[in-house]
């Protein structure tokens, strides 16, 4: 099979989980495929930071740096289509196809959070999201999603027939786990003293709830040495979550550690030394992070929401967002700390980047058969 991918949507540090959802399926498809032929569309930037995760495959960098809608949507329907033909199948692995695009094509969707929350996307957004994402599904050979929640939500939302439809989950990649700052470092570069650390990595996006947390904080979480630190990005909710800890009292803001976006081996770090990777999500079309840290021997605690309770099945507490919830979450996972940690070394052997490329790999012959 040739298979030519469209990656000229992924801004490298700019489009959240769904970056490492394509790289590793696409890297875990070339493990267990090595003489796949695939060529990759991509930005200059996306060479650069993941280049090297390819080997053997062809990256063809394209005109533009894919920050510009409007300019990636010109160069899909003009540069890319004059490029995409003599493939068995191309794969779009935005959400969105171009037209004209060439057929057929397998589509990725990562999530329809702009119909479950429209209030977080601005209305431009959700006008071009509305005019695009239904008929690119409509017209895909195949659709493919991170989870059986997402596929719900296409066949329910969008009309998509389900036999055409197909979950390729999540793949974690053991070997990029292995490097970790030891606990102490992290302690005492991070001033977060001796007492437990609970940590949240995610963007702050509105639908991930770092509001929550910080009021858990000044209610039922009262432990004067717990600290809960909070690494991503900075995100359309960062001055929401500004407020909330200036509104704060002092004993609040003093055990909220911020460093933002850190190194592969600093979250590492962190997510190992805590006593529960903390996910208060309302929204998720997978949750990678959860298996991750399922990887990393640390226990999850996570929201009912979405796909979560499926992605952390018996190696995480899920909880209502409550407070009275998550007061009593943390103390279960406290109690059956040792049992979730085994609970999550088994669980993740299903979500290897190898399994989900293999996945992938089902979805293109599927379509090419």
């Amino acid at each position: 099979m040739r298979i030519g991918v469209n990656l000229m949507w992924c801004v490298p540090g700019d489009v959240g989980g769904s970056e490492q959802y394509l790289v590793r399926q696409l890297a875990g498809a070339l493990e267990a495929r090595p003489t796949l032929d695939l060529t990759l569309f991509a930005t200059g930037a996306f060479a650069a930071a993941h280049g090297e995760r390819f080997p053997g495959a062809r990256i063809v960098v394209s005109p533009v740096d894919g920050r510009r809608r409007w300019q990636r949507i010109a160069a899909e329907s003009t540069w890319l289509y004059r490029r995409s033909g003599g493939f068995h199948l191309v794969q779009h692995g935005g959400g969105t196809a171009p037209r004209p695009a060439r057929r057929p094509y397998v589509l990725t969707v990562h999530d329809l959070q702009y119909r479950t929350f429209p209030e977080y996307f601005t209305p431009l957004k959700r006008r071009y999201l509305d005019a695009m994402i239904p008929g690119s599904a409509r017209r895909a050979a195949l659709v493919t999603v991170p989870s059986e929640y997402v596929r719900g939500s296409v066949v329910r939302e969008l009309g998509v027939d389900p036999a055409r439809v197909m979950v390729v989950p999540h793949g974690y990649e053991p070997e990029l786990l292995v490097e970790r700052t030891p606990a102490d470092e992290l302690r005492r570069r991070l001033a977060l003293g001796d007492g437990p650390v609970l940590v949240y990595p995610a963007m702050t996006a509105p639908h991930k709830n770092h509001r929550f947390l910080v009021e858990l904080l000044g209610s039922v979480w009262t432990d004067r040495d717990l600290r809960l630190v909070l690494i991503g990005g900075r995100g359309l909710a960062d001055a929401d979550l500004d407020r909330a800890l200036a509104d704060a009292p002092a004993h609040v803001r003093e055990r909220v550690v911020r460093p933002g976006r850190v190194s592969d081996a600093d979250k590492n770090g962190l997510i190992a030394m805590a006593d529960a990777l903390v996910f208060p999500s309302r929204y998720e079309g997978f949750g990678a992070p959860l298996i991750e840290a399922m990887a990393l021997g640390a226990p999850v605690l996570c929201s009912d929401a979405t796909c979560l309770p499926d992605v952390a099945g018996d190696a995480g507490v899920v909880a209502s967002l409550s407070a009275d919830a998550w007061a009593a979450g943390l103390q279960e996972v406290r109690r059956r700390r040792a049992e979730l940690i085994d609970a999550g070394h088994r669980r993740v052997e299903s979500f290897t980047s190898r399994r989900s490329g293999e996945a992938l790999l089902a979805a293109y012959e599927a379509v090419a058969a």
